[in-house]
């Protein structure tokens, strides 16, 4: 398989150039083009009823694509759903954590499992997060840039929940108030954010998604129920 990532930071794509008998995931409805020599196939996110629907609690879709070429120099488009970059990750054995939404494609032989809780959620322990494991290349997507932040062992570093893309299994984090009070937390704008310490590296986006749609709902029209 190659890949090459194109018309990045603002509006990526990902070209991905597929040999007779490779394949590659994605999630559904990332494909902008492909040759007639691809086949398509649905899957289920998740092994069994249970996984597909805590894949889906975590924010991802009931089903994801798996493109086959049945020629070599099969090509394969794809895009995410929102203005931003991609970047590439190759695992050889180990792990990293995903934000809910961020899993564009990757290797087929890769693990995906959902990770996380609703009790954790309100405990601050956690959020929901997507583990990507095993041997292959995985790609994830951003609203906006994505800048990779290097923490030395012990060295802490918070995150805005909403612009964490994605860190390293060695990265330890944990969910807690931007501020000491809650009220200072939600009035200042921030509410949570994610403590994050190492040795290991986390990606971060430029652009905060909830954010931006709570900018856009100020001028949608309002039902009167008057």
């Amino acid at each position: 398989m190659k890949y090459q990532i194109e018309n990045a930071p603002v509006f990526s794509t990902l070209r991905v150039i597929l040999d007779k008998g490779e394949s590659i995931r994605a999630e559904a409805g990332a494909m902008v083009s492909m040759s007639s020599s691809i086949e398509l196939e649905a899957k289920t996110a998740g092994q069994g009823l249970f996984g597909t629907l805590k894949a889906a609690v975590g924010g991802e879709s009931f089903f994801a694509a798996l493109y086959t070429a049945t020629r070599d120099n099969s090509e394969l488009v794809l895009a995410p759903a929102v203005l931003g970059d991609i970047t590439v990750f190759e695992l050889k054995g180990n792990t990293i954590f995903a934000q809910s939404g961020a899993y564009l494609a990757g290797s087929n032989e890769l693990q995906l499992s959902t990770q996380g809780s609703f009790k954790a959620l309100i405990s601050g322990e956690g959020l929901f997060l997507q583990k990507i494991s095993g041997n292959g290349v995985v790609f994830l997507s951003s609203y906006g840039a994505i800048i990779e932040k290097k923490l030395a062992p012990g060295e802490t570093y918070r995150v805005d929940t909403g612009h964490i893309v994605a860190f390293e299994e060695s990265v330890q984090y944990h969910i807690k108030k931007a501020a000491k009070g809650l009220f200072a937390s939600f009035a200042s704008g921030e509410g949570l954010v994610g403590e994050y310490r190492g040795p290991g590296t986390i990606w971060l986006q430029t652009r905060n998604l909830p954010a931006f749609a709570n900018v856009l709902a100020r001028f949608l029209p309002h039902k009167n129920n008057d």
